[in-house]
């Protein structure tokens, strides 16, 4: 994690994004997915998966 950002540097999750994602419905994970590609664009350097 991020200490900054709060954000998984693998995933660009938060911490509740991660441990909910399984009790997730689609339309709440395609939410999920459109903040991590604005994430995405705000923090380019993070964006890096291992």
């Amino acid at each position: 994690m991020n200490p900054k950002s709060g954000l998984c540097e693998g995933c660009l999750r938060t911490l509740d994004e991660i441990a909910g994602w399984s009790r997730m419905d689609d339309a709440a994970k395609e939410a999920v997915w459109l903040r991590i590609e604005e994430r995405k664009a705000a923090h380019p350097d993070e964006a890096e998966c291992p």
